[in-house]
């Protein structure tokens, strides 16, 4: 019993991998301009809601989670596999502020 709850105790106390620092408001806007720029050409009522909402993002996280708004609006434009391109593109700019299992390429 004591052991189980040690290994519980140091799992919880161990620093999370892959997120290597706390995230700056230079690095939450080298991030969220990375997503603005690959929606850039993009001009739909849709993309400009976009906009507002990557605008308005606080966090890495919530700027990760409007990819796949970005993936449908770049898909919608051109194709799949642009669309799958330009976000995959975008893992670089996100390195670093999320977990590395996070940061899986849509194929």
């Amino acid at each position: 019993m004591i052991p189980t709850i040690a290994r519980i105790v140091q799992a919880a106390l161990t620093p999370r991998q892959g997120a290597k620092k706390p995230v700056s408001v230079k690095d939450l806007a080298t991030i969220r301009q990375a997503l603005l720029s690959c929606i850039e050409d993009c001009i739909s009522l849709p993309a400009q809601r976009l906009r507002l909402k990557i605008d308005n993002a606080k966090t890495p996280q919530e700027l990760w989670m409007l990819r796949n708004d970005a993936y449908q609006l770049i898909s919608q434009r051109h194709n799949q596999s642009i669309a799958a391109e330009r976000i995959n593109d975008l893992i670089r700019a996100f390195e670093g502020s999320l977990e590395r299992k996070q940061l899986v390429k849509i194929r």
